[in-house]
């Protein structure tokens, strides 16, 4: 009975490495806020809040003299639900801030106005520096 014992316990350890085994969803974005940020409320479930931030890309298409700039812009859905930082981002993140956000990747489900399940890709921010106050205008 003894070496059925051992047997167990080194499965049992084995399976626990797998569920401690270390992985990383982290997530750094600089850019612009798009618009004023909003706080939402689902019944039973703490408040978020929410906003957008754009970031862009740019490269050269072509070679030599005759070669473009193009530019790209995408546009991040940032969800904060840490209390205190959820209270923060919504008093002063204001459209046309720069910030840094750092958080993880989220995908989430939601069922639209039609009943059609939807795929809502968020970054859930655990921190955000503020970068400047509106050094351009961009009312």
């Amino acid at each position: 009975g003894f070496r059925i014992f051992r047997q167990v316990v080194r499965y049992r350890s084995t399976d626990t490495s797998l569920i401690l085994e270390r992985s990383i969803n982290r997530v750094q974005l600089l850019g612009r806020v798009g618009q004023d940020p909003v706080m939402r409320q689902v019944e039973g479930r703490n408040p978020v809040t929410i906003f957008s931030l754009a970031t862009n890309e740019m490269w050269r298409s072509g070679d030599g003299e005759m070669s473009d700039i193009s530019q790209k812009t995408t546009w991040h859905r940032v969800s904060v639900f840490k209390p205190g930082l959820r209270d923060v981002a919504y008093q002063y993140v204001k459209k046309g801030s720069r910030i840094l956000v750092e958080g993880k990747l989220d995908y989430g489900e939601y069922v639209d106005k039609n009943q059609v399940r939807r795929q809502a890709t968020t970054i859930i921010a655990d921190n955000i520096v503020f970068l400047s106050d509106n050094i351009r205008d961009r009312t």
